[in-house]
């Protein structure tokens, strides 16, 4: 039987935050059929499938629903969460994950987990058709791509609350999915975010760490700062702590392990 944890990552409170299901396998299957099949059944936005390779080093891969993700910050968060919390990785403050997108690490700090991942700085980009129909009557005062999402700013951050993307047009988007974003008028938070990821099967994802990896050189860039707040603004809502470093973004958050069980198929 295999050990599997449902966490609310991005938060310090149950049923808040992005929830993520963690897999810890004594090795990989060689079909990745199964890997794909458990996430449709726990039917969370993320599932973390995590095998050791000691010294606190892991394989770690992530799943929607649909398909396999290059990149998932909150199931990291998640798998950290668990690693540390059940002991696994008893002593050692710094895990090393090896996955698709490089080796990322999470550092345990006093009071949260920090995420080092790299930084995917978005370019200008031309508004495709369908990003366009998708938004209806709103319109971006900038749109930008990077190799994962296509990232457009509205003009406030009740646009950004208020956004009603078509879904079912959205879904046809040529990247991941769409980062809509604005500056905050909440002195807490320099900007805010939605992060919507229909043609991987994600209407709106809650708390969506690897968006930051562009969406955190974009408003350094725009605010002159290294150190940045954002709240992202899903029903569940999630707040981050974010800074720049080189090529890497640095992501500060929390996290709940909500259930604990065993998968036995």
């Amino acid at each position: 039987m295999i050990p599997i944890y449902t966490v609310d990552a991005f938060t310090s409170s149950p049923f808040s935050g992005n929830p993520a299901a963690v897999c810890i396998l004594q090795e990989f299957p060689d079909d990745d059929h199964w890997l794909l099949q458990v996430a449709k059944e726990i039917n969370l936005s993320e599932t973390a499938f995590l095998c050791a390779m000691g010294n606190g080093s892991y394989r770690l891969r992530w799943f929607t629903p649909k398909t396999e993700v290059d990149l998932c910050g909150h199931a990291t968060l998640a798998s950290a969460q668990v690693i540390w919390e059940t002991g696994a990785a008893y002593g050692i403050d710094l895990l090393r994950f090896h996955t698709k997108s490089g080796v990322l690490t999470a550092k345990k700090l006093n009071n949260a987990i920090e995420l080092n991942f790299p930084a995917e700085p978005p370019s200008p980009s031309e508004a495709p058709p369908q990003l366009i129909q998708a938004l209806g009557n709103v319109r971006p005062l900038a749109v930008y791509r990077n190799r994962l999402d296509y990232i457009v700013e509205l003009e406030s951050e009740a646009a950004v609350q208020e956004l009603k993307p078509d879904f079912t047009i959205l879904k046809n988007l040529p990247s991941r999915g769409l980062l809509v974003t604005s500056r905050s008028d909440n002195p807490d938070y320099d900007f805010v975010a939605r992060c919507f990821f229909s043609p991987v099967g994600i209407d709106e994802d809650p708390v969506t760490g690897s968006a930051y990896c562009a969406l955190t050189p974009y408003w350094r860039d725009k605010l002159g700062k290294s150190t940045l707040t954002a709240a992202q603004l899903s029903e569940r809502g999630g707040r981050l702590k974010l800074q720049t470093a080189d090529n890497r973004v640095l992501i500060q958050g929390k996290a709940v392990i909500i259930i604990k069980g065993l998968l036995v198929h």
